[in-house]
């Protein structure tokens, strides 16, 4: 038995020496050769920081990205890029990159090691979050080997984000031979998914099946993707977490008229020039400086620029002209309901009373039917019910009805309610937040600080990456040989709603017992509280 134990031992420790000896993988892509990364068991091959456009400086700023350079020798693919330049973040984003800069248009791939060119695994294209002025790819929240080791290709990306993502001007317009200017972020995206689509094969990767997914500004662009002409026809399916781009009734995307004088004036007043070539000369932390003290806050994000977006996006589902491919969507339960809870002064039955009958007049009895305010208690959970609806629930909704309409590809709905442990970023129970379930999708629960997650938690983010990788693999999140409670079509006939808990259930899904909320929110629009 003591032989038998040394030999086993003898075994481990050869096939760890060889993991940690084995030559490390390399791949020609259209760029030249790039070397990767392995990870510690041999099974997974990363490689990072792979530039997919020129870098956008210089007078590249502002411009639509341009073709990534051949690299000169080998491309060492081993660390991450530089996250994209960005004036605000949030505490709980920390990036494990050389730091901000706006040379940050790379992606990153996680493939199986053993995956060869022409093996056409399905692929997922990730797009982060961040409300389009913040964020980056580093994150370990981010980190795709988990979901690699799913039989999929995971590819993460940067984009520009904020002032160097989005800023409009009449100069841009004219230099641009699409009349277009603004965007640029989103164009950014559509740069890497054509990178994707182009050199993917070299990775194992199948072109034709692409997923792309994305949370809260990174799912409003997986909506926006769909609706563009530029790619929907580079998208196999598609997942939005926390968010949809079809905007209320009374807060249109803006023209690209309106833009231009909006970002003109904030250049002027910030800046003391609306000369394009004088604002490509700031240096990068002089705009960023300036912006953070300005007394607006100026913010920027996407607008109809006729070109990325020819009509809104709300007009394109409307047409049914967007990719007719099958999605996931849906929401997490608790979305921003900490602003109410950790707000010392709590909404009473009068306070919201008074609240919903300046919003909604003569319709307050109907409000207050579905959004319940008795006693105290209750008007503070429908408060955070309110606010957490109004900020992502309602849009992300109207994305899943408005693809659901046409009836051409299946859409698939679900609620994140699992409650998130206390952790250094969340002192408080807070429910299922906004970006909660970013890590049960990639498998990476450990890179969240201060956080003690329980069997129950680790079971969850198994079953949901089953049902990402399933759905990135047939379209279809169900599996019947891995025993996942069966995730019903979302339809008009049957608005069934998969609960994602630590209790996962065989009776999981269920009607949609909250639709009357957005049915009145849709006869009732406002703006977005946030």
């Amino acid at each position: 038995m003591r032989a038998r134990s040394l030999y086993l031992c003898l075994v481990f420790a050869t096939l760890v020496a060889t993991s940690l000896h084995a030559d490390p993988p390399k791949k020609k892509i259209a760029q030249g050769k790039l070397v990767g990364v392995l990870s510690s068991d041999g099974k997974v091959a990363s490689y990072k920081g792979i530039p997919y456009a020129a870098p956008p400086v210089g007078n590249l700023r502002w411009a639509a990205p341009q073709p990534a350079p051949k690299f000169n020798g080998l491309f060492q693919a081993k660390d991450y890029g530089n996250h994209c330049a960005q004036a605000n973040s949030f505490a709980d984003m920390v990036f494990h990159d050389p730091g901000a800069s706006e040379d940050c248009l790379t992606l990153n791939v996680w493939a199986p090691a053993d995956a060869k060119p022409g093996a056409k695994l399905p692929v997922m294209f990730w797009i982060h979050g961040g409300g389009y002025y913040a964020g980056g790819s580093s994150e370990a929240r981010q980190d795709g080997q988990s979901l690699a080791r799913h039989g999929v290709i995971v590819v993460t990306i940067n984009y520009r984000l904020g002032i160097f993502g989005f800023f409009v001007h009449p100069e841009l317009t004219k230099e641009s031979p699409h009349h277009a200017s603004g965007d640029q972020g989103l164009l950014d995206q559509v740069q890497a998914l054509q990178w994707t689509h182009d050199n993917i094969k070299a990775f194992g990767g199948d072109p034709s099946n692409i997923t792309i997914f994305g949370e809260s500004a990174g799912s409003f662009s997986v909506s926006s993707l769909m609706a563009s002409p530029l790619s929907k026809n580079l998208i196999a399916k598609a997942i939005g977490e926390s968010g949809g781009a079809i905007q209320n009734a009374d807060t249109p995307n803006q023209t690209l008229a309106e833009r231009e004088a909006v970002d003109g004036a904030i250049s002027t007043s910030i800046f003391n020039t609306s000369s394009l070539a004088e604002l490509r000369k700031i240096p990068t932390d002089k705009i960023l400086s300036g912006l953070t003290s300005a007394m607006s806050h100026p913010h920027f994000g996407p607008e109809v620029d006729g070109y990325y977006l020819p009509k809104s996006v709300a007009q394109i589902y409307a047409a049914s002209e967007q990719a007719h491919v099958p999605l996931i969507a849906g929401w997490n339960a608790d979305e921003i309901r900490a602003a109410i809870i950790m707000n010392p002064k709590k909404p009473t039955v009068a306070s919201f009373t008074e609240s919903s009958q300046k919003d909604f007049g003569d319709a307050t009895p109907d409000f207050l039917k579905l959004y319940t305010a008795t006693t105290d208690a209750e008007a503070t959970a429908s408060a955070g019910d309110l606010i957490s609806d109004r900020f992502i629930a309602y849009g992300t909704w109207r994305w899943l009805e408005a693809q659901t309409k046409t009836g051409q590809a299946p859409v698939y709905r679900y609620l994140f309610a699992e409650p998130a442990p206390i952790d250094k970023y969340h002192t408080v129970p807070v429910g299922a937040f906004h970006s909660d379930d970013i890590e049960y999708v990639f498998g990476t629960l450990d890179s969240r600080p201060g956080a003690t997650f329980t069997l129950a938690d680790r079971t969850l983010t198994d079953q949901v990456q089953q049902y990402w990788t399933n759905f990135a693999k047939t379209g279809n999140p169900n599996t019947p040989s891995t025993g996942l409670p069966n995730w019903p079509v979302y339809k008009p006939t049957d608005y069934e709603v998969l609960r994602l808990d630590g209790t996962l259930q065989p009776t999981a899904a269920a009607p949609d017992k909250l639709r009357d909320r957005y049915l009145f929110l849709d006869s009732h629009p406002l703006k977005p509280a946030m």
